[in-house]
């Protein structure tokens, strides 16, 4: 399945068939650039579903275990060139359009941007999405399905002007909405306590409910034999179209739509601002919605294909990027105690076997932890078993360490001082906890977590956090792959540790010097867009300075400024400065 297309006249036979299918009419001697966008992207779809059907299949068949990767953030960048490339069709697709008068790079320009993710945070997740796909790894993505992302930036009169992301206002064509595998999830209420069979049973009564719709979008590894694995994004959308009639008639507008708005808001926006209340309880509902639902989702497939929910740890991993989806703890364990009927025992030792964490911070103030109150009232069963998890590690840690564990608990109890604190939570629920560089798991283990290092040393780990070199050298930067690939071959696309092979041109000035000539290159290219797209004329034998990035007060980019700020001020008091 590496060639989609034999040649350049099938992709072009097929191109123009598809495009007088949508359009109704011959194929005209310049075609539309959206409506070529539209007839690649529809072309490809229908070879790629074929492709990921048997994905599944295969997964099915060899009954492999299963990794869903849960996080709030997916930062996937527009993905048809990057899918042209990992097919192997780019050179095909590229020279079949402009043979028929039309602009490849124009078309790929067509595509948005997916407003589902903003940093590193996000691009992490994306990347390791990619490279389990690329290893044939059945590994997938849960998230939550923004209709608009962080914001659109503009700069006027040198202020920067926050505006929405609308990247949903035409559609998002990769994306596959699954409504038939919608669930409920339940906010607020109160529990309803009840025996049956002589167990306890829990529940929860007069909540709000909210279905949770799932989009699937294909996750395309570079391989010979094709594997594509699922990214699934929830949307958060009214259980019934409910409204307010008799506000609606009278005038109060708001009013009448009021639970349609407050549902539809916790898929809105990434990241909502949590300096306000409403703020704050707005981020809790994204992070339970995406665990619940995720879980929920995952489950019921699992038992479709037969699993006994007593063997859920061997054919399912539930992996938490940083402290967002820590609600994964307490609530796998609520839906095997409440709806798998479970012994506490049975379904710790579950949930401890299934689900791993990621920390991303080394910031304590950065640690997610979430007032009391807000937990109690928004997710009462949830509480409920926080409670309880954190009650059964206290009464573990006193008599474990009797005498030391005061010490132990101020710093690692999950409810303290008011607050749930989210990666306590993660740690003690958790059968692997990993940081993102061999420094970071080092002061992890040494300065963030030392009590829990204490505990459990058999828990912490480093996996280094990397780039899709696939994407990011080989996609973003086609001329200086041309040049790595001719000195070592092409191996490196798939296997990123060949290119420890260039280490013996470091002295081959010959090769140095193409390096160069492709950096000069690539920078004329980016002196000219920045030309042609603001008006502004630099020499590309310049120093580049790029942070492709958002500007916040707090990051980096800012001190870049500053500096930059500081370095034209001290050249003009100084022109004789190096």
């Amino acid at each position: 399945m590496a060639n989609l297309f034999i040649s350049k006249q099938e992709f072009m036979d097929e191109f123009k068939e598809k495009y007088v299918e949508l359009e109704g009419r011959e194929f005209p001697e310049k075609a539309d650039i959206t409506v070529s966008y539209v007839t690649l992207l529809r072309l490809l779809r229908e070879k790629i579903n074929v492709c990921w059907i048997d994905t599944v299949k295969k997964y099915a068949k060899y009954n492999e275990r299963q990794i869903y990767y849960f996080s709030m953030e997916f930062l996937i960048g527009r993905l048809l060139k990057y899918y042209l490339v990992n097919l192997d069709i780019q050179d095909v697709v590229e020279a079949g359009l402009e043979e028929m008068g039309i602009n490849y790079e124009d078309v790929l320009e067509q595509e948005a941007d997916p407003g589902t993710g903003n940093g590193g945070l996000g691009r992490l997740a994306a990347c390791l999405l990619d490279s389990m796909a690329h290893m044939g790894m059945a590994g997938h993505g849960n998230g939550m399905r923004y209709r608009f992302g962080l914001f659109n930036q503009k700069i006027v009169n040198g202020y920067q002007m926050e505006l929405p992301d609308n990247w949903l206002k035409n559609g998002y064509p990769w994306e596959r909405c699954k409504r038939d595998k919608a669930v409920i999830v339940k906010f607020n209420g109160n529990i309803v306590y009840s025996e049956e069979n002589g167990s306890p049973k829990f529940t929860l009564e007069n909540y709000q409910p909210v279905l949770a719709v799932p989009y699937d979008i294909p996750m395309i590894g570079m391989k010979e034999a094709l594997n594509i694995n699922n990214l699934r994004l929830w949307s958060a959308e009214p259980v019934e179209e409910e409204m307010d009639m008799t506000s609606f008639n009278t005038g109060n507008f708001g009013k009448a739509m009021q639970y349609q708005s407050e549902v539809e808001a916790i898929s809105y926006i990434l990241y909502p601002d949590d300096r306000y209340p409403s703020g704050r309880e707005l981020r809790l509902k994204q992070e339970y919605l995406i665990v619940s639902a995720g879980i929920q989702s995952i489950i019921n497939y699992q038992k479709k294909n037969g699993l006994r929910i007593q063997n859920l740890s061997r054919k399912v991993g539930l992996h938490i990027n940083d402290t967002h989806p820590a609600l994964c703890v307490p609530e796998l364990m609520r839906i095997l105690l409440d709806e798998e009927h479970l012994s506490w025992d049975q379904a710790w030792i579950i949930t401890n076997n299934t689900i791993s964490y990621t920390n991303h911070t080394i910031l304590p103030e950065a640690l997610e932890k979430w007032p009391v109150g807000l937990v109690k009232t928004l997710l009462p069963r949830v509480y409920q078993i926080i409670e309880e998890i954190d009650r059964r590690y206290i009464e573990e840690i006193n008599l474990k360490y009797d005498g030391e564990a005061k010490g132990l608990l101020d710093k690692t109890a999950v409810i303290r001082d008011g607050y749930v604190h989210m990666a306590c939570l993660a740690i003690i629920g958790s059968y692997s906890v990993n940081g993102v560089a061999k420094l970071h798991s080092k002061i992890l283990k040494e300065n963030i977590f030392p009590e829990f290092n204490l505990i459990y040393p058999e828990k912490f780990t480093n996996i280094t956090n990397g780039v899709s070199h696939r994407r990011f050298l080989f996609s973003a930067n086609p001329t200086l792959s041309d040049l790595v690939t001719s000195k070592i071959g092409d191996k490196w696309r798939e296997k990123a540790a060949d290119l420890i092979n260039l280490k013996k041109f470091e002295e081959d000035k010959e090769f140095l010097e193409a390096i160069n000539q492709t950096k000069l290159e690539n920078k004329k290219a980016l002196a000219k867009y920045i030309e042609k797209s603001n008006g502004i004329i630099i020499n590309p034998d310049s120093i580049f300075d790029i942070q492709v990035k958002r500007i916040h007060a707090y990051k980096r980019q800012l001190l870049s400024a500053l500096k930059i700020m500081d370095l034209y001020n001290r050249i003009k008091d100084n022109p004789n400065l190096d």
